[in-house]
């Protein structure tokens, strides 16, 4: 019984590893940013998550910028961004730091 649990474990963490390694390579560069009119902050706690292009497949579709409060005091957003890697444009999504 043990020994099925650790088994179902690992294999869970493969998957989950598996995911998260998978770069999408993107060929074509993304596009220029798009300049945003922020509307007013919904308070003085919220942070401004600027908006991004991603990649839908097929072509780049730009995702609009947003008001959010952070997880925990502190946190800092670090913004979406395209890199360029030798066989094309690799989408590092945003997150809190």
């Amino acid at each position: 019984m043990v020994l099925k649990r650790l088994i179902g474990l690992v294999f869970a963490g493969a998957l989950a590893f598996s995911a998260v390694a998978a770069d999408i390579v993107v060929k074509i560069a993304p596009p220029r940013i798009v300049v945003e009119k922020r509307p007013p902050a919904p308070s003085r706690d919220h942070v401004w998550i600027s908006g991004y292009h991603r990649w839908d497949g097929n072509a780049y579709v730009w995702t609009s910028g947003r008001w959010e409060q952070p997880p925990r005091p502190h946190a800092q957003w670090v913004a979406h961004r395209w890199v360029h890697h030798k066989d094309g444009w690799v989408m590092v999504e945003g997150h809190w730091r």
